[in-house]
């Protein structure tokens, strides 16, 4: 590509590297050079001197028995009195909620005492639950990767779809960020989600599909190449950060690949009819449970391997389906202010969820991997972004994980007192599960503690 010259003292015309007294890099000028300025990545050229902060295992093969995590968040939380347990251990009594799991008691595990450090401001946390960013409500907040995102770059290949993102009256409300920050945009209809999954298109559609994959690979090519010819006008920190552009354009070249791969491969067949979608957002426990049959089908196909569901209750209704009256919106009722009346509401839905909890627990502990469940093989994490939801607490998240091999069946109790044990501990207990070898997450100090693996699973 031919580039013209840069006008006289602009920022680029002299040696690097730069000095603070030295005007940023234009996107004008990188405009006229290259013309592709919106798909590189912000350099230290491009931003303000003074603005310039400083910098600070291996996946699973092919072929490899598959580990699998749901991230569900319900972000309104559930009712701290009727969640947590008196005592700890794995003789704890259960709470009310709690009791209606029993059956399953052996295959989860509860923690008090967590939270996610210095992710505050009430209802715009959700957005924090699977990134563990910091302070998601001020003006400057820019999202981090999330855990299921982390997952799908790097396994992401072996199964059709990298990773699902998922919601309930979600309202764009997003689990799921990717590493520079992005949200994507979940998906809120069931039926749409099992055609994309199940539903073979026909040899043209196909084809075509294929040739939008071709297309895009053809960008990243042109991009690339257009980018080096900026490197000899950076500092040895742009030329590193680009270095680590050029990497992840490959990576993703490599996955679109992998994607055109898939669109050749026909499709699992499952003897289940397609969901229907409930109608309206007032039936949203029939939203959850179709929500939870498609992940358990999606799972046992192996079509990912990486799935996030934002049940947005403060979108939510009055709820019509949990077989008693109800009389205002959950959102509303979080906001009980301890009157009795709308105390005893939100205790009829957190019921209700824990009701589809325990049923999903039994769908994944019906299908058989071998010697094990597909529970066994699934980690699934169920909380909330928020510990009260009456007083927009943001510490002690009432915090479920089941399955995934682990030693289930007690009460973690990890900070009673403040709450804040870093909940990004489990994220990295998670990775490790998995087969990465990650020693950090986000806000993590470690590994989870009072969490093992069982023996030889």
């Amino acid at each position: 590509m031919k580039t013209s010259p840069l006008p006289p003292g602009s920022a680029s015309s002299y040696p690097v590297p730069f000095i603070t007294t030295r005007h940023a890099m234009s996107r004008r000028s990188f405009l006229r050079q290259a013309g592709i300025v919106l798909s590189l990545p912000l350099l230290d050229a491009m931003v303000p001197p003074f603005a310039r902060a400083a910098t600070s295992g291996s996946p699973l093969a092919p072929g490899a028995k598959p580990r699998r995590m749901f991230g569900i968040c319900n972000n309104l939380g559930l009712r701290p009195d009727l969640f947590f347990p008196k005592d700890s251990g794995a003789g704890y009594t259960p709470s009310p909620l709690l009791g209606l799991l029993q059956e399953h008691r052996q295959d989860f595990t509860v923690f008090s005492g967590v939270s996610h450090p210095n992710v505050d401001g009430g209802h715009p946390s959700d957005i924090s639950f699977l990134t563990a960013a910091p302070h998601p409500a001020s003006s400057s907040f820019r999202n981090s990767i999330s855990l299921d995102q982390l997952i799908a770059e790097r396994i992401g290949t072996l199964t059709r779809f990298p990773s699902l993102t998922l919601a309930v009256n979600g309202g764009g409300r997003a689990l799921s960020w990717t590493g520079t920050g992005v949200a994507i945009p979940p998906e809120q209809s069931a039926s749409a989600v099992f055609n994309q999954l199940f539903l073979q298109g026909t040899p043209e559609q196909v084809a075509a599909q294929i040739r939008k994959l071709d297309t895009g690979r053809s960008i990243l090519d042109a991009v690339s190449e257009q980018a080096k010819s900026l490197q000899r006008n950076l500092g040895d920190r742009d030329r590193s950060r680009l270095d680590q552009y050029f990497t992840s354009v490959r990576d993703l070249e490599h996955r679109l690949q992998e994607s055109k791969g898939w669109e050749s491969k026909p499709k699992p067949v499952v003897s289940v009819a397609a969901p229907t979608d409930p109608a309206n957002a007032a039936q949203y426990m029939a939203k959850i449970r179709v929500m939870y049959d498609l992940v358990k089908l999606a799972f046992e196909t192996d079509s990912t391997r990486a799935v996030t569901l934002m049940l947005n209750s403060v979108g939510t209704p009055v709820i019509t389906d949990t077989g008693e009256t109800l009389t205002d919106s959950y959102h509303n009722l979080s906001h009980h202010g301890k009157a009795d009346e709308k105390l005893s509401q939100l205790k009829i839905i957190d019921e209700g969820h824990m009701k589809l909890l325990a049923a999903l627990f039994a769908e994944l502990k019906a299908v058989k991997e071998g010697e094990e469940t597909l529970l066994d093989r699934t980690m699934i994490l169920y909380g909330s972004n928020l510990g009260d939801a009456n007083a927009h607490s943001t510490t002690n998240l009432p915090t479920l994980f089941a399955g995934g091999g682990f030693r289930h069946g007690q009460h973690v109790s990890l900070d009673p007192a403040g709450g804040i044990y870093p909940l990004p501990n489990l994220f990295v207990s998670m990775l490790q599960r998995i087969g990465f070898e990650d020693q950090k997450f986000a806000s993590s100090t470690g590994t989870m503690k009072n969490l093992e693996a069982k023996a030889g699973a």
